[in-house]
Formats: structure tokens, sequence, C-alpha cells
């Protein structure tokens, strides 16, 4: 099976696809937050305009992604 994008929601995690699923069939799943959520959660702090926070993203983007 392929990767499939979920919601959180209502402490529930809702596919936002159809699964190829039948009732009671066990799933394992691991949890990955997107992107753009780690971005948010990097930038939350930082208050400048949007040319600067495009260039702060890029630069703590390339900084996270060299580090790990």
């Amino acid at each position: 099976m392929k990767p499939v994008k979920a919601r959180y929601e209502d402490k529930v995690l809702k596919p936002l696809e159809k699964l190829d699923l039948i009732e009671g069939d066990e799933v394992e799943i691991e949890i990955i937050k997107s992107n753009a959520d780690r971005i948010v959660g990097l930038l939350k702090d930082i208050d400048i305009d949007s040319v600067d926070l495009q260039h702060a993203a890029r630069d703590i983007w390339v900084g996270k992604v060299v580090s790990d």
C-alpha cells in the first residue's frame, strides 16, 4: 500500500482519500507531520515582512535539512 495523507480531527485520524481496507483490517501507522506544519512551527515567533519571511524560511529549512 502507498502512503496516505490524513487529517487529525476530534482525536481521530481521517484519511484524505479512499482506503482499500475492509472493516476489521489492522494497519501500522507512521506519523510524519507535513513540511508546512514544520515550517509554521519553526517560524511562529518571527515578525517580519513576507520577503524577509521567505528568505528566513529558506535559511531555516536548509539548516534543518543539512543538520538531519
